[in-house]
C-alpha cells in the first residue's frame, strides 16, 4: 500500500497530515468506502471502529493494521465531521485528493461502505472486508495478515 499512496499525506482523525509511507509501512491495509449521507455507512463504522480499537488501540501489540478511509462526502467539512463524530481513530486520504477517483476505479468500488483489505503492493487480499468483520469479528484478521506478507509480531 506504500506503493499507492507513497508520497502522500494522509489525515488523521483530527484532521492533522500524517505521512502515509510511515504511516502504511508493514501494515495491513483497509481502504474503508464510506461518506456520512449513506446509512449502512453510519450502521457500519461503529462496528469498524470497535474491531480497529481491538486490534490497534486497546492491544498490548497493535496489530500491523491501518484503516484509509476514502470518503464519497458532499463536501469536507461533511467528512471531517463524519470522521470526528463516527470514525476510530484512523487514516483518511485528503477529500480532494484526486487518488480517491483512480482508487473507487482500481478497487471497482460501485457500492458503499465496502472494505477492500489489501497488501503492501496494493493487491486484494479480500473486497467484503465489511462482512467477514461482521460474520466473524477479530477472527477475519489472522486470515488477512497470512494473505498479506507483511512482518508481524502480533497475537490474538
Amino acid at each position: 500500500m506504500v506503493d499507492v499512496f507513497s508520497g502522500r499525506f494522509l489525515l488523521n482523525k483530527h484532521g492533522r497530515a500524517v505521512d502515509a509511507d510511515q504511516a502504511l509501512e508493514n501494515k495491513v491495509v483497509g481502504l474503508y468506502f464510506s461518506a456520512a449521507w449513506c446509512s449502512l455507512c453510519r450502521d457500519f463504522t461503529p462496528v469498524l471502529g470497535d474491531f480497529y480499537r481491538a486490534l490497534v488501540e486497546d492491544a498490548k501489540r497493535p496489530a500491523p493494521f491501518e484503516v484509509v478511509f476514502v470518503s464519497s462526502d458532499r463536501s469536507p467539512e461533511e467528512m471531517l465531521a463524519y470522521m470526528h463524530d463516527l470514525h476510530g481513530d484512523w487514516l483518511a486520504l485528503p477529500f480532494h485528493d484526486p487518488l480517491k477517483h483512480e482508487l473507487k476505479k482500481r478497487y471497482n468500488i460501485t457500492a458503499i461502505p465496502k472494505l477492500v483489505i489489501v497488501k503492501q503492493t496494493g493487491e486484494v487480499i479480500t473486497d467484503k472486508g465489511r462482512k467477514q468483520i461482521r460474520e466473524r469479528g477479530l477472527n477475519c484478521f489472522r486470515n488477512w495478515l497470512e494473505g498479506a506478507n507483511v512482518f508481524q509480531n502480533f497475537c490474538a
